[in-house]
């Protein structure tokens, strides 16, 4: 049984696969292999931890995370100057109504089942039985974020693929209670004056999106963590820049038509 202890344990991320580690797999395959070998470490940024201190406040399981990540706290327990806006979100989602009520689900509830012969586990932010999936957000802004691959500037949603998550918690739960519930994300900027919204993800694109989860994305992350196919490296992330050595000399001009920007 996966407890929230043991949720990010080396054997569960061995066994299971989840949102996260699916976009790993999705952003780079060699990388995500690394994290899950434990040859690659993701160093904590001050966004990341900013955000896991704002969702393990409204789960209740901050002193946990406090345990975990000492190194943001000043000695009276206190976040570090660099950190206070997380306090500063807090106490913005206190007093909205509406978006609070959102997040007043059951807290962090842990579900695993299987697709595509993939066991997968989920863990939902804010849970209502039979009703609905809320997962917090907390973004830098609600800005558009330019996608290089497509060319485009995308909303958060589009850019971070939350559509798939929607649809990979949607049907976990499926599998657990028989029924089909709505997914929302409830987003806020990281900001001293921070936006909230509540975001609906249409059906038909998180049922596209589970097409693509059982007919390719899963079946190809299983091969990989069995080790029957090999991993491609992207040749951009941290992890395969780490591995890249010098080979020969460029024309300057065809090092940069060769890269993508």
């Amino acid at each position: 049984m996966i407890t929230e202890e043991t949720y990010f344990s080396e054997e569960n991320q061995l066994k299971y696969t989840g949102s996260s580690q699916i976009k790993d797999f999705m952003k780079c395959e060699a990388y995500a292999l690394a994290k899950l070998n434990g040859e690659w470490t993701e160093p904590k940024s001050k966004a990341m931890m900013v955000s896991s201190y704002i969702d393990e406040s409204i789960s209740g399981t901050l002193d946990i995370f406090k345990a975990k990540n000492p190194e943001i706290f000043k000695r009276d327990g206190s976040l570090k100057a660099e950190y206070e806006v997380a306090n500063i979100v807090l106490n913005y989602i206190e007093n909205d109504e509406m978006f609070k009520k959102y997040l007043s689900g059951e807290h962090q509830v842990i579900m695993t089942g299987e697709i595509a012969e993939v066991p997968v586990k989920i863990k939902i932010d804010s849970y209502f039985p039979d009703k609905l999936i809320v997962d917090l957000k907390a973004m830098k802004d609600f800005e558009l974020i330019w996608n290089n691959e497509l060319k485009i500037k995308q909303n958060f949603i589009q850019a971070y693929d939350y559509i798939l998550q929607g649809a990979l918690y949607q049907e976990i739960v499926r599998q657990n209670t028989g029924k089909q519930l709505p997914f929302i994300i409830a987003a806020t900027t990281k900001q001293e004056y921070p936006e909230r919204a509540l975001l609906n993800i249409p059906q038909e694109e998180m049922d596209i999106k589970l097409k693509i989860l059982i007919d390719y994305t899963l079946p190809r992350i299983k091969e990989l963590k069995e080790g029957k196919i090999k991993p491609n490296y992207c040749g951009k992330c941290d992890y395969c820049k780490s591995l890249k050595k010098v080979q020969k000399i460029y024309n300057y001009q065809d090092f940069f038509e060769e890269r993508e920007y």
